[in-house]
């Protein structure tokens, strides 16, 4: 007798046995999802083991109903990764189950003649706005869809649905009284059908180029890989060795995933690598239709291409061969999942190599601390790229304090300092092109009342709004909450109210000002709502019909510019002075990667950082172009405070309506926790604290943090706990295993 081990979707951490029937012996196997018995229903179910033995009374186990799939979904490597996860990461089997495949495959609802869906817009801004304050008392959930509208234009209804969790009824309700209308838009099967690829060949590598790529290959031949870090300096062709290691990975008939870490940066990667692969390459990421994730994610498990590019979910793939892992800008917090299971695609990378014997590439000018600690052990090998392609040298970095050099112009011009302005107007006159960076997008950070002191402030958040000019609005980035701009103080009614702070619509403002001549573009998550809009401002950038290009970290990494001479980075302080341990280094990450977008052409690059702390590390190491050294002088610090590297961290964090019962309910934990650990050495549970961001979105914060030498024991009792934990019911509470952000 053989038994399936089956998970469903019923998030009880817990498989269910099977008998398996004669006439599915050969097709009911681990990876397959089937129809199951359960109670009075039937559900679908994913086997994840098969075995001839069971802890149940035989005659009590039910037999699989049917097969869903005539062959594996999954291959078994990609489900033992999945059951890594959930061990490390502190979650369910079945959220880990979820993560290996998209709703849409799981689902099993996608019809292969289905090929429209809707997308919903504003019919009237004005008219909704107007009476945006009525519906959200009476209808909150369409108010929650107008909102959304606001900020994005249009939407796809299936988008909505997902992540305002409403039903189509409050959209076609808002339909039905004129403030929104739905259009069938067509999905088309093939993502490239209607582009055009020009072809390319391997370029001849530098010295210090090839010598990685020998390394590389030597690994992806090996039959105990290690993971390489390709560590080189911006602009100096690391996509380059990128490319031709896949060709030796295809060589030798295996296949290969790249990673990059936004979904602004597929569409100009994937431009790259079809040049060189054709229609090997396919594409996975969260902004494809579910009609266009599914013909995407079957052309990789019928084995129709070889070469998968995307972000972070592109990780699991359903390849069968995999020979090579590449991880780009693998420093990158995007890779970090912010919902359960909180997994690291850099690390989970890693591992999937490890049970694969595919090789690991890990790519940055920047990488991280943890992963030049894990080279420094011997864990990683690395391969050093130090100079730039053809020869280009690397932008001249200066430091401007804006404490001492404030623009000639005076007043609310003060951001742009002298030095930047000339160096603008030196470029604009050359027929050079700048980018200016500014980590914040809005055009001022807070509304103040000068003559009470008021300060429009989100309610639900504690959070000051940031004023958006172009609508007039007041937005709260926590809560998505919008309110208009009021006009007088509500407090008390002065008309003198001023607008303090600065973000990217502000600098773009006062950039049309100060060059009335030069044609200005703003890049940045308000005005990027598609790949459309991404690829046509960088498509009139590259032609030269933008002269200054002003945008956030979207801006910072993957864009090559020749004639991009300058980068101002406008206020280098904004992420320096937070309550993280890594403030330094991503500050200093940030910098370099955005200064690397100037001087890739034959004119030498140059760029201006302008601070109110000159003399921070970070930013002197950054004007040196100094990375290592900073990182060994931020270890001996880390080492002494036994901060990761040299632990490892988890973050508890909680949440609800009522402040004393989160409190109560973490210290409750906390004592557990405690308990737990006592005889773990090197292992501290630290005290029930308020969050940095104490409210959002009216629930009150608190986290729990924990430090340990021992984190495969900690995360397997931790796990145990948050499986069958009984919370109160107004507290939800999360683990976060390798936390990048303690706010």
């Amino acid at each position: 007798m053989q038994f399936a081990r089956v998970v469903t979707d019923l998030a009880l951490d817990r498989t269910f046995d099977y008998k398996v029937p004669d006439h599915l012996q050969n097709i009911a196997v681990p990876g397959t999802r089937v129809k199951v018995p359960f109670g009075r229903t039937q559900k679908i179910g994913f086997i994840i083991e098969l075995t001839n033995t069971s802890d149940f009374p035989h005659h009590k186990i039910k037999p699989i109903h049917s097969v869903v799939d005539q062959k594996p979904l999954v291959p078994a490597s990609l489900i033992a990764l999945g059951e890594w996860i959930a061990k490390y990461y502190c979650c369910s089997i079945e959220q880990a189950i979820k993560v290996l495949l998209p709703g849409v495959i799981r689902s099993d609802k996608t019809s292969k003649k289905r090929k429209m869906h809707y997308v919903v817009k504003l019919v009237d801004r004005k008219k909704a706005q107007a009476n945006l304050e009525e519906i959200e008392s009476k209808k909150p959930k369409q108010a929650l869809v107008l909102k959304k509208l606001f900020q994005n234009g249009e939407v796809l209804q299936s988008v909505l649905r997902y992540e305002l969790s409403i039903t189509d009824s409050a959209i076609k309700t808002l339909e039905k009284n004129g403030y929104v209308t739905r259009e069938k838009v067509a999905v088309v099967g093939d993502l490239f059908e209607n582009e055009e690829v020009i072809p390319s060949n391997d370029l001849k590598l530098t010295g210090e180029q090839a010598d990685a790529l020998e390394m590389i290959n030597s690994e992806i031949s090996s039959s105990a890989p290690k993971v390489v870090l390709l560590n080189g300096v911006t602009g100096s062709g690391k996509t380059e060795v990128y490319l031709q290691a896949l060709r030796h990975c295809l060589a030798q008939g295996k296949e290969a995933i790249v990673l990059v870490p936004e979904i602004a940066l597929t569409p100009q990667t994937v431009e790259r690598f079809r040049s060189r692969f054709g229609n090997l390459v396919s594409v996975l990421h969260s902004g494809l239709t579910d009609r266009e994730r599914f013909d995407e994610w079957m052309k990789i498990h019928d084995k129709k291409v070889s070469i998968a590019v995307g972000a972070r979910s592109a990780l699991f793939a359903p390849f069968h061969n995999l020979g090579l892992i590449v991880v780009d800008e693998e420093h990158e917090s995007t890779y970090k999942q912010n919902d359960t299971p909180r997994y690291h695609a850099r690390d989970v990378a890693v591992v999937r190599g490890k049970i694969e014997k595919a090789t690991v590439i890990l790519g940055s000018a920047t990488p991280a601390f943890e992963t030049l600690y894990n080279v420094k052990q011997g864990k990683y090998l690395e391969a050093k790229l130090t100079e730039r392609h053809d020869g280009q040298v690397m932008p001249a970095v200066k430091i401007i304090n804006l404490k001492n050099e404030s623009s000639e112009l005076g007043g609310s011009y003060g951001i742009f300092s002298k030095t930047l302005v000339e160096d603008v107007y030196k470029c604009l006159n050359q027929g050079e092109q700048v980018i200016l960076f500014l980590n914040r997008r809005g055009f001022a950070t807070s509304l103040q009342c000068l003559k009470c002191g008021y300060v429009a402030q989100c309610e639900s958040c504690d959070k000051a709004y940031t004023y958006h000019q172009k609508f007039g609005q007041l937005i709260c980035h926590y809560c998505n909450d919008i309110k208009q701009a009021p006009k007088v103080c509500p407090s008390c009614q002065d008309r003198e109210i001023r607008f303090t702070g600065l973000g990217t619509e502000r600098i773009e403002e006062l950039a049309n000002k100060i060059f009335p001549k030069a044609t200005v573009a703003r890049m940045d998550s308000d005005t990027m709502s598609s790949d459309k809009d991404y690829k046509r401002v960088l498509n009139q950038f590259r032609s030269g019909k933008v002269d200054i290009l002003i945008g956030t970290q979207m801006i910072a990494k993957g864009l090559h510019f020749p004639n991009v001479t300058l980068v101002g980075v406008m206020l280098a302080d904004m992420g320096l002075h937070i309550p993280d341990f890594r403030a330094g280094e991503k500050t200093l990450q940030l910098i370099t990667q955005v200064a690397g977008r100037a001087g890739r052409g034959e004119v030498p690059g140059r760029v201006l950082v302008q601070t109110l702390s000159p003399f921070h590390p970070a930013l002197q190491h950054a004007k040196n172009n100094e990375y290592t050294p900073y990182f060994e002088e931020e270890m001996e610090a880390r080492e002494l405070f036994a901060l990761p590297p040299y632990s490892r961290m988890v973050l508890i964090n909680f949440k609800g309506l009522n402040p004393d019962l989160v409190l109560d309910t973490g210290r409750v934990l906390q004592k557990s926790l405690v308990e737990a650990f006592k005889t773990f050495e090197g292992t501290t549970v630290g005290q029930v604290t308020p969050s940095p961001m104490e409210k959002i979105a009216n629930n009150f914060r608190y986290q729990l943090s924990i430090r340990t030498n021992q984190i495969q024991k900690v995360s397997a009792i931790l796990r145990q706990i948050v499986v069958s934990w009984k919370l109160p019911k107004d507290v939800k509470f999360s683990v976060d295993v390798d936390p990048l952000s303690l706010m």
